[in-house]
């Protein structure tokens, strides 16, 4: 089952299909329109004339793997298919990117371009446009488009074009599993443009703050309750396990997930002094402050959803395949 390659090389082609023109508006005539969104702090290795890190590249196929193999393991696309198995993604992947995102202004990782534009005009008619409304110091567009839909999107493609086949016993080989990657990587942008069409329409002239924030929050908490119902629906389900290949937790989400949550949490923990000391949302040091609430709310989901897969995935260990964790079980 080659899905799981798919995903990461989509991903890396949907993250050099949608960096350049954040970071070089003016080469494909989005000064106007986008203007200079963010820029990315200077790190040790990087890519683009210095605007993208390693880190970035690295980022996007490995939550994204993490994301997908999780609900995986949960066994969301074996039992529901795949949509909801990747709304429950997007959901996932959320969780842990925001838990990233609502960070990285407050430790100068990159910085939202929020007061002065790039190229000419006012901040009101470029930077605010494009980033306006926020939550804290994140953008909401942000949240809902990068990460939320686009891999949701790419999620659901790969698994539509590819893992459908791959159940079937028939995975795509060669040319036939080329063309699908660059599909999925390629179209997870165009859906990301379908999903941000209600906050546009009130973006034309002068934004309509008010409005978008409405509709983004509105979608936000919308997205929020359909991918938990969906998954605390499939969690009651007593054959919930049915088709989980317990190895696909083992040991990638557990060791790389936890390390993750470990990791952002102590983070988390060292930038709470600066966090708390702040005014008015911005720190002694001058950089704006996230969204603490949001950020736990994310930690919750994301240990709740990886605890959960590790335990989901070692029950159908035990269960359907005792000999790969090292025991036997009566069987009926």
């Amino acid at each position: 089952d080659p899905t799981n390659l798919a995903i990461w090389l989509a991903s890396l082609l949907y993250l050099f299909v949608i960096e350049p023109p954040l970071y070089f508006p003016q080469w494909f005539g989005l000064q106007h329109s986008v203007g200079f969104m963010f820029s990315h702090n200077v790190f040790s290795v990087q890519f683009m004339y210095d605007r993208l890190p390693l880190y970035i590249v690295a980022f996007y196929p490995a939550v994204s793997q993490l994301a997908y193999e999780i609900v995986r393991a949960l066994g969301v696309f074996a039992r529901r298919g795949p949509l909801a198995g990747a709304v429950c993604t997007a959901l996932v992947y959320q969780a842990f990117y925001e838990i990233f995102d609502q960070l990285g202004p407050q430790m100068k990782w990159w910085a939202w371009n929020v007061d002065e534009p790039f190229f000419g005009g006012t901040a009101s008619d470029l930077g605010n446009k494009a980033n306006s409304p926020m939550l804290a110091s994140v953008p909401m567009n942000s949240i809902w488009l990068f990460a939320s839909v686009s891999f949701g999107v790419l999620i659901y493609l790969a698994v539509r074009l590819i893992g459908v086949s791959s159940a079937a016993g028939a995975p795509p080989r060669g040319f036939s599993l080329g063309w699908r990657i660059v599909v999925t990587g390629v179209c997870a942008p165009i859906g990301m443009v379908v999903f941000s069409i209600p906050t546009a329409i009130f973006g034309q002239g002068t934004p309509n703050v008010t409005a978008q924030t409405i509709v983004l929050t509105t979608e936000l908490a919308a997205f929020w309750v359909i991918g938990l119902a969906v998954l605390a629906r499939h969690l009651r389900d007593p054959q919930r396990t049915s088709g989980v290949d317990p190895r696909s937790a083992m040991p990638f989400i557990v060791v790389f997930g936890a390390l993750y949550l470990v990791v952002f949490a102590v983070l988390w923990i060292s930038a709470l002094p600066a966090y708390l000391d702040a005014v008015d949302g911005v720190t002694a040091a001058g950089t704006p402050t996230g969204s603490l609430p949001y950020a736990i709310a994310c930690f919750v989901l994301a240990v709740a959803a990886l605890g959960t897969a590790a335990a989901t995935a070692a029950r159908a260990g035990r269960v359907d395949r005792p000999e790969l964790v090292g025991f036997s079980t009566p069987q009926s």
